[in-house]
């Protein structure tokens, strides 16, 4: 069992920035993919950003330009630098991380909440 931990969530104004930080709870594995997704209230959980093990990251259009993700592999630690800040991030976000064996293993996070108000 994989655990997910998150921190580096809350509240800041428009244009403001804030630092999402995930750390999996395993020593002997590396996870394939790790990433983030967010779920803002009445929609569905949407891809922010993941990268898969020593290949390029992928972001959502509305990342792009704005955030930046980055892993830690000695660490198994996936981060997301969120600058510029709008209204419309506003949501719970959930670090992600898939571990491939003889099959595929999905984790999610508890999800942190990310409020963009003035």
């Amino acid at each position: 069992q994989v655990q997910l931990v998150e921190s580096g969530g809350g509240s800041v104004q428009p244009g403001g920035s804030l630092r999402l930080s995930c750390a999996a709870s395993i020593s002997t594995l590396r996870p394939n993919r790790m990433g983030w997704y967010r779920q803002a209230p009445g929609k569905e959980r949407e891809l922010v950003a993941a990268v898969t093990s020593d290949g390029p990251a992928d972001y959502a259009d509305f990342a792009k330009g704005r955030f930046v993700i980055s892993r830690d592999y000695a660490k198994n630690t996936v981060s997301l630098q969120m600058n510029s800040l709008s209204p419309e991030d506003t949501a719970v976000y959930y670090c992600y991380a898939r571990v491939v064996l003889v099959r595929v293993f999905d984790y999610w996070g508890q999800g942190t909440q990310v409020t963009v108000a003035p």
